[in-house]
């Protein structure tokens, strides 16, 4: 049986996994909470295991030939850019949120910020665009919410608030 790809990575995001958790043992207890401080890590980290896991066993059933199918696949679609557009895209809009987050705000920029993701990601119809907006409203609007009502996380506003 051959290795490919997927499964190499999906074996280091374990490995990976199984280090960070061992790192929140050396995570210092300041005493005055009621939740230890490595609570909230290691149920990322056990959620990311689980995903990991998940991705190696589909790397396994997938084999060794069809990465190798994939790749000469890719070769035959087309050039670089078809093939990372979509990843180039994601990381050119990530970049302008973080630009803009001390104008824009969390709430604001991560509202466009999704909203232009989805967009680009997904297509311009109207009827896309509209559903994109309803989403990005929403999505970032109850994070926001929770954030900022529920835990008491004051999110950066931006200098567009302090205006009004």
């Amino acid at each position: 049986m051959s290795l490919n790809r997927d499964t190499i990575v999906a074996v280091l995001l374990l490995l990976f996994c199984g280090v960070m958790f061992w790192a929140t043992t050396q995570i210092r207890d300041p005493g005055f909470e009621q939740m230890g401080a490595e609570v909230w890590p290691r149920l990322v980290l056990v959620l990311l295991s689980g995903l990991s896991l998940v991705y190696l066993v589909q790397s396994l059933r997938m084999g060794g030939d069809e990465a190798g199918s994939q790749a000469a696949q890719a070769k035959a679609a087309g050039s670089w850019w078809s093939r990372y557009q979509n990843a180039i895209y994601c990381f050119a809009l990530f970049f302008g949120f973080l630009v803009t987050l001390p104008y824009l705000g969390m709430l604001l920029g991560g509202i466009l910020f999704v909203f232009l993701m989805m967009s680009v990601l997904g297509g311009w119809s109207p009827k896309l665009v509209l559903m994109h907006a309803v989403i990005a409203v929403l999505s970032v609007g109850a994070m926001w919410s929770i954030f900022t009502f529920g835990l008491r996380v004051m999110l950066p506003a931006g200098e567009l608030f302090t205006i009004f």
